[in-house]
C-alpha cells in the first residue's frame, strides 16, 4: 500500500507540473462546452429560395408573400426563368427553387387543382431536406385557406375541422443545448480518459523510466492503479467542471440526481481509461498513440449518438453501437438531465458499463504482460 501512495504522489506530481494537461483537463472541457452547443443546433433557418413566378397571377403572389413572411425562408431571387435560377444553386447562393408554372390560377380554379416544381439543392441533404419540408408545410396552409374561401356552406354551418395538439415531453421548449451539452460532457471525458492515460504511460516508454519502474518491487496491480487512479480523479474534476460550466452559460440542471450521473460517470471513467491503458500497450511513442486515440475517439463519436441518432442508422452500426462505451453514457447522462431518470430505470446499462470496465483493463493488462515477457 505504501508503494501505490508514492507511485500516486509521483503521477500527481508529474500531472500538476505538466502545464498541457492541466489545460487539457479544464479549459478544454469550459471552451468546448460553451462553442460546440451553441453551434451544433439541428434548426435550420434563413434557407434561401430562388422563385420563378411563370403565372404572374394574384394566387402566386400571394404565395410567394405567404413564403416570404415565413422565417425559416430567405427569397433571394425572382427569376425569369429555371435555367437562370439554376445557375444560382450552383453558385451556392439558393438552397430551392420554387418554380410557378403558366396557368397555375386558371388551372387551380377549373381543374381544382394545380402543380408547383421544386427543386432542392442536395449537397447540403440536411438543410435540403428540412427546408422542403417547411416549404411542403407551407405550400399546404396556403392550399387549405384557398379551399376554406371557396367552401360555401349555410351560414349556420361550421366548417368542420380536424385540429391536432401537440405536446413535447421533457423538454417542452425543444432546446438544442439541453439535448447537445449531456453528450458533449459524455465526450470531453472520454477524451481526457483514453487521451491522457495512454499518452503518460507512452511517455513513461520514451524517457525509459517504465524499465525502471518494472524492475522495482511494484506488483503489476499497483503499477497499473498507480497510473488509472489520478486520471480517474482529473476525469471526476472535469465532470464536475463540465456540469458548472452547462448551469453558469446555459442554465442547464439535471432533472435527476448528481449522485446518479456520479456513480455511472465514476464506473464509465474506469473503462475509458482502461481503453488508454490498452492503446498505451500497441503504442511505442506519443505519436502512435495520439492516432490511435485519434481513431478511437471518431469511432467513439460518430456511433456514439450524439449527432446522429442510433435508431436512425443502419442495421450494421446499430449493432457497433452495442460495443461503444460512449453510446449508453451519451444515454444515461441525457436521460438524467432531461428526465430526471432513477439509478433503477438505468441498471441494466450500469451493469454494461462494469462489464467494459473489466474487459477493457483486463484486455489491456494481458496485452501488457504479453508485451513486457
Amino acid at each position: 500500500m505504501n508503494k501505490l501512495l508514492f507511485l500516486l504522489q509521483k503521477e500527481f506530481k508529474q500531472i500538476f507540473r505538466n502545464p498541457t494537461i492541466l489545460r487539457m483537463i479544464i479549459i478544454m472541457p469550459i471552451l468546448q462546452l460553451i462553442l460546440l452547443p451553441l453551434a451544433a443546433d439541428y434548426e435550420v433557418k434563413n434557407i434561401t429560395v430562388s422563385i420563378v413566378d411563370l403565372d404572374h397571377s394574384p394566387y402566386s403572389n400571394r404565395l410567394i408573400h405567404k413564403i416570404d413572411a415565413s422565417s425559416y425562408f430567405k427569397l433571394v431571387e425572382y427569376s425569369p426563368s429555371y435555367r437562370k435560377s439554376l445557375k444560382t444553386v450552383g453558385d451556392g447562393k439558393t438552397d430551392l427553387i420554387l418554380t410557378i408554372p403558366r396557368g397555375f390560377e386558371k388551372t387551380l380554379i377549373k381543374e381544382n387543382s394545380a402543380k408547383l416544381h421544386l427543386a432542392t439543392d442536395a449537397v447540403n441533404g440536411i438543410r435540403g431536406g428540412l427546408g422542403s419540408a417547411y416549404l411542403a408545410q407551407v405550400v399546404g396552409d396556403f392550399n387549405r385557406e384557398i379551399r376554406e374561401e371557396w367552401l360555401v356552406l349555410p351560414r349556420n354551418s361550421e366548417i368542420p375541422q380536424i385540429e391536432v395538439t401537440s405536446a413535447n415531453w421533457y423538454n417542452p421548449y425543444s432546446k438544442y443545448p439541453l439535448f447537445m451539452v449531456p453528450g458533449i460532457l459524455v465526450v470531453l471525458v472520454t477524451m481526457v480518459g483514453a487521451f491522457m492515460t495512454a499518452l503518460n504511460i507512452v511517455a513513461e516508454k520514451e524517457v525509459g523510466t517504465i524499465e525502471q519502474l518494472n524492475v522495482t518491487p511494484l506488483k503489476k496491480h499497483e503499477f497499473i492503479l498507480g497510473k488509472l487512479i489520478p486520471f480517474w480523479v482529473l476525469g471526476m474534476v472535469s465532470i464536475t467542471i463540465g456540469m458548472v460550466v452547462a448551469f453558469v452559460i446555459f442554465r442547464i440542471l439535471p432533472v435527476g440526481s448528481f449522485l446518479t450521473i456520479y456513480a455511472f460517470s465514476a464506473v464509465y471513467l474506469f473503462g475509458v481509461l482502461g481503453i488508454g491503458l490498452l492503446i498505451s500497450t500497441f503504442s511505442d511513442t506519443q505519436q502512435q498513440a495520439t492516432l490511435f486515440a485519434f481513431f478511437a475517439m471518431m469511432v467513439f463519436i460518430l456511433l456514439g449518438g450524439l449527432y446522429t441518432p442510433i435508431e436512425g442508422m443502419p442495421r450494421w452500426s446499430q449493432i457497433l453501437t452495442y460495443f461503444n462505451p460512449p453510446s449508453y453514457l451519451i444515454k444515461i447522462v441525457r436521460a438524467i438531465y432531461i428526465k430526471g431518470s432513477l439509478f433503477s430505470d438505468l441498471k441494466n446499462d450500469f451493469y454494461i458499463l462494469i462489464a467494459f470496465a473489466i474487459g477493457f483493463n483486463g484486455l489491456a493488462i494481458l496485452n501488457y504482460r504479453k508485451r513486457m515477457a
